[in-house]
């Protein structure tokens, strides 16, 4: 599981906003997507979602328009789930 953590660079318009969110449902379609959304206290947001590698979870980040037109910046993470599956990493 991977997350993109994206911080604002420009302001958004709202072409730029629908063209994301296609992008988030397109992730949405393929079962790829986890959960997204903006951060109510820092000027960004994240996209949390399924890859095979850091790779791919790369290049899912540089393809969301919000990215690959430059209104947002990005660092990538991978995130390991803790859950009662696995005891919360116990």
């Amino acid at each position: 599981m991977y997350v993109y953590l994206m911080e604002n660079i420009k302001a958004l318009n709202e072409q730029i906003i629908k063209d994301h969110v296609e992008h988030l449902r397109e992730l949405k379609k393929q079962g790829k997507l986890v959960l997204c959304g903006p951060f109510t206290d820092y000027p960004g947001g994240m996209v949390v979602f399924l890859a095979d590698n850091l790779l791919e979870a790369t290049n899912i980040a540089k393809s969301d328009p919000f990215i690959a037109s430059g209104y947002k910046s990005f660092e990538i993470r991978t995130l390991e789930l803790a859950d009662e599956d696995n005891n919360y990493l116990i």
